[in-house]
């Protein structure tokens, strides 16, 4: 047996997927055991059955960190996929290596823009069914806008190179490039096929607003504006009536005072104007 330690599940199933697609590994009687950021190779004189591996894979998943693999892992679609194809990759070394496992050594120059730096994943996968083949490749980012951006740089590469039978479309953070296809309804069926849908979440608290019936926002609006007409009329009758009462209790002395009003006339009429006829 021999056991590999990687410093995270993304690197540990990097290896994975090239030791398991490795010609000189594709012996039945040895195995590849993937848990996390560990990968066990075990030889052995006989085929393994799944009740004999059993044990060696519990004491794994006892060693390993239970990381998941990377998700990108899950996008591929399973129809059609050809045995052992897929290759995972972190950087332009793994990809360069995965295009010339898989026989398209033209898409190395790739690598150079991918944008591996920005934290991208590549995932290759070959496909066949009938007469249709083809080269499944995606680019997972961070965001959707580092994957914009890149998109544009991976369409003038394969324009540059002149790779006309392929093509990149963005869905997310999610970059989809077709390679070596035999037509453009097949690649279109692929992208189709990819196990891969945007979510948006809200993570900050909220509150569950509903609409009220009209009837209920009638009879408030009612009663709002009765209690307003109440209060208009009682202060109303509290000014008008304390008002009316101190003058006649107290004439001309609270209200209408004569000696401290001043009064101008224009002359229009002979008769002088009285103060105390003002209130």
């Amino acid at each position: 047996m021999t056991l590999y330690t990687f410093r995270d599940s993304s690197g540990a199933y990097e290896a994975y997927t090239f030791l398991l697609g490795a010609p000189e590994l594709l012996d039945k009687n040895k195995a590849i055991i993937l848990k996390s950021n560990l990968v066990l190779q075990i030889y052995a004189p006989a085929h393994f059955s799944a009740d004999e591996l059993k044990p060696f894979d519990v004491w794994e998943e006892s060693l390993s960190d239970h990381i998941p693999s990377p998700p990108v892992a899950t996008y591929l679609p399973d129809k059609d996929r050809s045995l052992l194809t897929e290759r995972y990759a972190l950087g332009p070394v793994g990809f360069r290596k995965a295009t010339t496992d898989l026989e398209q050594a033209y898409a190395a120059a790739l690598a150079d823009v991918a944008g591996f730096d920005s934290g991208a994943e590549a995932m290759f996968a070959r496909y066949e069914a009938a007469k249709n083949r083809a080269l499944l490749l995606l680019i997972e980012y961070p965001t959707p806008q580092l994957a914009e951006l890149h998109l544009r740089h991976l369409q003038r590469a394969l324009h540059e190179a002149k790779l006309g039978t392929s093509s990149v479309e963005r869905k997310g953070s999610l970059l989809s490039i077709v390679l070596a296809t035999t037509s453009a309804e097949y690649a279109e069926k692929l992208r189709r096929a990819i196990n891969y849908e945007t979510e948006v979440t809200w993570n900050e608290p909220s509150t569950t607003a509903t609409d009220p019936p009209i009837t209920s926002t009638l009879v408030k609006i009612i009663i709002a504006t009765m209690v307003l007409m109440g209060m208009a009329f009682v202060l109303g009758l509290a000014f008008g009536g304390v008002r009316v009462i101190t003058k006649r209790l107290f004439p001309g002395k609270v209200f209408d005072r004569p000696a401290q009003m001043e009064v101008l006339q224009l002359g229009l009429s002979g008769k002088p104007i009285d103060p105390r006829d003002m209130y």
